[in-house]
């Protein structure tokens, strides 16, 4: 059984890119039949619908959670027109109108808990995740998962797959952390 053990992630793209690609009929993991995209308000949830029978209908099965905001997208000529030294008057620069287009992002920004939760069919919705972060423009996703009893170590960045590896290093070992501190209880400069 395949499992995610950390992950975090910075991913941000536009919000109509991601129900394009669920639209589009994507080739999903085994273990996921469909899924079912919800808003509620500024959030975004895709949850996975198992292909497991036995997997009970009150289980709750992983989901991806986004938050959805507005951002104005310019084209670089109205950006450089913004960027441009401006000499009209106050008035004048007010009732300019905005330019760009208005768009929602979503974005999957957290850790493993935050962006992926539930357990129930996790790594396949993990896998849907990673497909999403490669159609992200800005972003990364960074991930350790264990795959067929190995660790694998998982980086998107602005939607490309990056060199990734797990180091392991030694931490501070329990039974010195307390031998090695001050114990300020029989201290005798301290009355």
């Amino acid at each position: 059984m395949s499992q995610v053990y950390r992950l975090h992630s910075t991913l941000e793209l536009p919000l109509e890119t991601v129900y394009d690609h669920f639209e589009s009929d994507p080739d999903l993991p085994d273990g996921i039949d469909s899924v079912d995209i919800t808003r509620r308000n500024n959030t975004l949830i895709i949850s996975a619908v198992s292909t497991d029978e036995s997997i009970s209908k009150y289980t709750p099965t992983a989901q991806l959670k986004a938050s959805v905001s507005e951002t104005r997208v310019f084209t670089e000529e109205e950006e450089a027109r913004r960027n441009a030294p401006r000499w009209g008057t106050p008035e004048e620069e007010e009732e300019e109108e905005p330019t760009g287009e208005l768009i929602e992002m979503a974005a999957f920004k957290g850790d493993r808990e935050t962006v992926l939760q539930n357990t129930a069919v996790q790594y396949p919705m993990f896998e849907v995740l990673c497909t999403i972060a490669r159609k992200a423009e800005k972003g990364t996703l960074t991930a350790i998962s264990e795959v067929g009893g190995e660790l694998e170590a998982t980086r998107i960045v602005d939607g490309d797959d990056r060199p990734a590896s797990i180091e392991v290093v030694e931490g501070p070992r329990k039974e010195n952390s307390s031998s090695s501190g001050v114990n300020w209880r029989d201290n005798k400069f301290i009355s």
